[in-house]
């Protein structure tokens, strides 16, 4: 079973969760033939708090 994990900044709406999600089932169906109930996605939605770049929050800009 494909398992995918997607992280985010910040937060999304259903309708860009559900686009993502059939996108990314669609390309790995696509490359693996695998059935698209096969594939899982989880998606995390992390607050922008809590990620750095270049030793500064996202945040902050």
């Amino acid at each position: 079973m494909p398992y995918v994990s997607i992280r985010v900044a910040g937060t999304l709406t259903k309708e860009q969760k559900e686009n993502m999600s059939k996108g990314v089932t669609e390309v790995i169906c696509r490359e693996t033939s695998k059935p698209p109930e096969a594939v899982l996605i989880f998606i995390d939605e992390v607050e922008r708090d809590n990620i750095a770049k270049a030793g500064k929050l996202l945040s902050n800009g």
